[in-house]
């Protein structure tokens, strides 16, 4: 079975309208994936810093961040689910991604340029955002951020399911734009 690697950067738990969202794509994804999840609230990550830098510069890396980079290198499939936090998405995902970016696993260098390493074909992005700021805006960040990580690690096309304006709006719109997202996915997902 292939394997897909759902990454859970949903900040508020149960409340999390995106994580709403993400469950039942991901249920139906099992169907043909096995799934491996990472929950960042239950991640115990460190910040890159100066001595994580000097330790990867000497090849010595810590064997978590190491065991992430190859699942994710190795996975055929890539699931983020991630809400709009401050114009991106919260620093626990970029902390995550920091951590997984390592060289010789999910890139590599001909000493021209970096090249991606990861064999999965597609990354789907699942997001929610209170304000009513659409993909593309300039003012949403997380979107060119993702894709500029796929291309270094050489992920296929990412798709977005995203909900917008979600925090000025009646709880029948709120819920009615997340039944709507969960449709817009489960058909996106048929082939994917």
């Amino acid at each position: 079975m292939k394997s897909l690697v759902y990454i859970d950067a949903c900040m508020r738990g149960k409340e999390s309208r995106t994580r709403r969202i993400a469950e039942p794509i991901i249920d139906k994804l099992s169907e043909r994936y096995e799934i491996i999840k990472y929950d960042l609230n239950q991640l115990p990550l460190t910040i890159v810093q100066e001595d994580l830098i000097q330790k990867r510069t000497h090849g010595d890396y810590d064997s978590m961040s190491l065991s992430w980079a190859e699942t994710i290198r190795d996975a055929d499939r890539i699931v983020i689910a991630a809400p709009f936090w401050d114009m991106s998405y919260p620093a626990a995902l970029k902390n995550f991604l920091e951590l997984c970016s390592i060289f010789d696993v999910t890139f590599k260098s001909n000493d021209k340029t970096c090249y991606g390493n990861c064999r999965a074909e597609k990354l789907l992005y699942i997001t929610t955002r209170g304000m009513d700021i659409a993909t593309g805006d300039p003012l949403e960040q997380a979107t060119p951020h993702l894709k500029a990580l796929s291309w270094l690690w050489g992920i296929g096309p990412m798709d977005v399911i995203a909900t917008q304006n979600m925090d000025y709006v009646s709880l029948d719109e709120i819920e009615e734009k997340v039944q709507n997202a969960i449709k817009e996915g489960l058909k996106l997902v048929k082939e994917w």
